[in-house]
């Protein structure tokens, strides 16, 4: 059964996820999310938002792109999921890309078709929240990135941390700072699931791309960050260039380390 989003909860998932009616997008820098599996629309997309972004060419678009994309997805379905108990349809079909990059920052927000939501029976959270999953990543970002690495040559690594960073980003910081132990518990489980125990399936992929990248956090002057495999490219569209919080190419080149935090 579908059900309407409180006032409060729209206010919370627009305030904390960007959240937004499909009546709200900015149609000048916005189109069904959907249209990105047709080859020359992303690509297209890809090359017109370039020089936007201060990119040198489609495959650092791509996964620019792609970080903006992980971050409005994944904060609004499993913000949702965790801290409302309630389901956002993130399927592909329901959601609009909005790609307004101005000084510097993007300033695109979520336009979802569809709000209603779905909550779990009794008894049956753990299907429900499959379910939730499933439709987020198998049906929406898998095969995004499909088509990323196709039109723009980005390897799927890539595409995959570049999510995964931004799940333990908002179970690690956003998410751990509510204050409610009902809503506590159910974040606790939920990354713990994400994390350990969801299958391949619900990703749309071979493996578990959020436990393959999850790894000790490490130790010194910051200990929240947790230094990634991939390389996101960032530093190729930064002029001069800068590096991620969690970067790898620093450590690996020993160079000093110009970083923007995550």
């Amino acid at each position: 059964m579908r059900l309407m989003l409180d006032p409060g909860q729209k206010e919370e998932l627009a305030s904390q996820c960007r959240l937004i009616m499909a009546e709200q997008q900015d149609r000048d820098f916005a189109l069904p999310a959907a249209r990105l599996l047709e080859p020359e629309t992303c690509r297209d997309l890809l090359d017109r938002l370039a020089p936007v972004i201060g990119s040198p060419n489609r495959y650092v678009t791509a996964s620019l792109l792609a970080k903006r994309i992980a971050f409005l997805t994944t904060g609004s379905a499993l913000y949702a999921m965790s801290a409302l108990d309630r389901g956002l349809d993130l399927s592909i079909d329901n959601s609009i890309l909005e790609y307004r990059h101005q000084d510097g920052l993007w300033q695109s927000r979520l336009p979802l078709e569809d709000l209603t939501v779905t909550a779990p029976s009794a008894g049956a959270r753990n299907d429900w929240r499959a379910t939730v999953v499933h439709r987020l990543f198998a049906g929406h970002l898998a095969p995004l990135w499909r088509s990323f690495r196709a039109v723009a040559r980005v390897p799927l690594p890539v595409l995959w941390e570049n999510t995964a960073v931004r799940v333990y980003s908002l179970y690690e910081r956003r998410l751990a700072a509510q204050s409610c132990p009902h809503r506590q518990q159910r974040i606790t489980d939920d990354f713990h699931f994400l994390i350990h125990q969801a299958p391949a399936d619900l990703f749309g992929t071979d493996h578990n791309p959020l436990h393959r990248y999850f790894q000790p956090r490490q130790c010194g002057e910051d200990p929240n960050i947790r230094i990634r495999k991939t390389c996101c490219y960032y530093f190729r569209a930064a002029q001069p260039a800068k590096y991620c919080s969690t970067c790898p190419l620093p450590l690996i080149k020993a160079e000093p380390r110009v970083i923007i935090k995550n």
